[in-house]
């Protein structure tokens, strides 16, 4: 979707909001070129003070990106970027939240709970840019989410010890990688498969085409400067 203006893209200057090593692959796939600086925010908002899952998921990836975009400003070595990404995966199963494993045993317990059952993976998107010139704001903004359901296969106890024990888990919402071993669990999936492995492609793209065609067509606010 992005063939035509991948290279323009590129050279606006494009920010990944993010350390993950999947969203870093997924992105340098369609021949993105961009830098990496992950977020300091600290991920630890309470659920239970959103309305809803979805709404939590999307505020922790709005924070991350305008720590990352307010680090950028405070830089003096770093240039605007013309777009900073950033993105956060939940794992929701019976309208409870399943983050990352605290550790091994916790990732037995998730994988436990999904086994021979259905969930959702959502992945919340953020898109900054830089702000015109005179406006209130330093970056215009734009957040969505997209949501995949994924049926587990039954799960021994003995199989998913076996999984926990090689540390895939450990880094991924929910306690599984669909693009690794975790893929194995897997017996149906309705809707993106990027959106389980951490960044809705597609979408991403349609959205990009949609709110920012400047970017695209690599006319960033230029002469804005860092204040």
């Amino acid at each position: 979707m992005l063939a035509g203006c991948i290279s323009n893209l590129s050279e606006s200057g494009v920010v990944l909001a993010s350390k993950s090593p999947r969203r870093f692959e997924i992105l340098r796939q369609i021949g993105l070129k961009f830098s990496v600086r992950s977020s300091k925010f600290a991920e630890d908002l309470n659920h239970s003070s959103f309305d809803s899952p979805k709404k939590y998921v999307q505020e922790t990836a709005r924070r991350k990106a305008v720590d990352v975009w307010e680090d950028i400003m405070k830089d003096k070595k770093a240039h605007l970027p013309g777009l900073l990404i950033a993105a956060d995966t939940i794992v929701i199963h019976k309208n409870v939240v399943l983050e990352k494993p605290h550790d091994s045993s916790h990732a037995f317990k998730m994988l436990k709970t999904l086994s021979g059952d259905s969930h959702e993976v959502v992945t919340a998107v953020v898109l900054l840019t830089p702000g015109q010139e005179g406006a209130s704001s330093a970056y215009e903004s734009r957040i969505f989410y997209e949501t995949t359901q994924v049926t587990f296969a039954d799960l021994t106890d003995d199989i998913i010890k076996s999984y926990v024990d090689t540390k895939e888990p450990m880094d991924k919402a929910g306690g599984y990688g669909i693009q690794g071993i975790g893929g194995s669990f897997v017996s149906g999936i309705t809707g993106c498969y990027y959106n389980v492995m951490g960044f809705p492609l597609h979408r991403f793209c349609a959205e990009l085409l949609k709110w920012s065609p400047s970017v695209l067509k690599g006319k960033t606010n230029e002469s804005r400067k860092k204040s």
